[in-house]
């Protein structure tokens, strides 16, 4: 299992947008995306220079149904 990279929101919402989510609404500094195939959402908590920790980008990784093994491909 490679490790998961530690990444800014903007890096992830590139991840999520190339898996088909499109940004539904903004709360706060929250983004929240959704496929629409699957009606999946995923809030994405975008705060200007730092990075997500790894826990939450598991968590994330996991409700957008991203492999640890597809990450890299995306990046």
């Amino acid at each position: 299992m490679p490790n998961i990279p530690t990444l800014t929101a903007r890096k992830l919402i590139k991840v999520l947008k190339k898996k088909g989510f499109v940004l539904h609404r903004i709360h706060g500094s929250h983004h929240i995306f959704m496929r629409q195939t699957d009606q999946t959402t995923v809030s994405v908590p975008a705060h200007a220079g730092h990075d997500l920790g790894r826990g939450l980008m598991i968590r994330i990784l996991k409700d957008a149904g991203i492999t640890r093994e597809e990450l890299p491909q995306l990046l």
